[in-house]
């Protein structure tokens, strides 16, 4: 594939496209990702699916040395992401409308160093399951988007979703729970605000389940 990381051709990934800050036509190739692609940035961070972008930005915000990628699928969110980054001048978040799989299949291996998937959604009836974004196959993309001793940050109020992404861990070797008691996954980092989807969940009263991954 030899669309620019800045916009995938409509006809190569269903008219997925990388935009946001104030450059929209970046030329370098998927192959690589050069640091000068968003204003010297050292680090890339990737999250899947941002919803209405409260943990997006507040990342990028908190973070400007760090090249934020976003993927959303929705058009509300997007727009709205957009709208900010327009608004505060941001210049270190990326932008990929569409699913993230997409993506993933084409970022170079061991690029990322930390990525978030934060409360997707969770298909909760059982036949519905197979439609869920975490299983093997997206787990296996996100350990070849990762590099070696890059962070993976998972959040559900779904207690059943929390425990099959428990599972599939168990038998991904590149990855290892971080965890030494239960309020590494029952209290949510400092440097992990919340989003919508978590609020509602709170307002709710449901469980919140914090998983923090280290790649190997």
């Amino acid at each position: 594939m030899t669309a620019p990381c800045g916009r995938l051709a409509a006809g190569e990934s269903q008219g997925a496209h990388i935009g946001g800050g104030n450059d929209t036509s970046m030329t370098a190739p998927c192959g690589r990702l050069p640091a000068g692609e968003s204003q010297g940035a050292s680090k890339y961070w990737l999250e899947i699916g941002f919803g209405g972008g409260e943990h997006l930005l507040w990342q990028a915000r908190a973070n400007p040395d760090v090249a934020m990628i976003g993927c959303e699928p929705f058009e509300d969110g997007v727009i709205k992401v957009l709208n900010a980054i327009e608004g505060e001048a941001l210049t270190n978040i990326k932008i990929h409308m569409g699913d993230a799989r997409e993506l993933l299949r084409v970022l170079p291996a061991a690029s990322i160093s930390r990525a978030f998937v934060l409360f997707p959604d969770p298909w909760p009836k059982r036949k519905h399951r197979k439609r869920r974004l975490l299983n093997p196959i997206t787990l296996d993309l996100l350990a070849q988007a990762l590099c070696p001793g890059a962070e993976l940050r998972i959040g559900t109020d779904i207690g059943d979703y929390a425990r099959t992404i428990l599972e599939a861990m168990a038998h991904e070797a590149r990855f290892a729970w971080r965890v030494e008691g239960p309020s590494d996954w029952r209290v949510r980092p400092d440097d992990w605000p919340a989003t919508r989807y978590e609020q509602k969940a709170a307002e709710a009263g449901r469980r919140r389940y914090y998983l923090n991954f280290l790649r190997i």
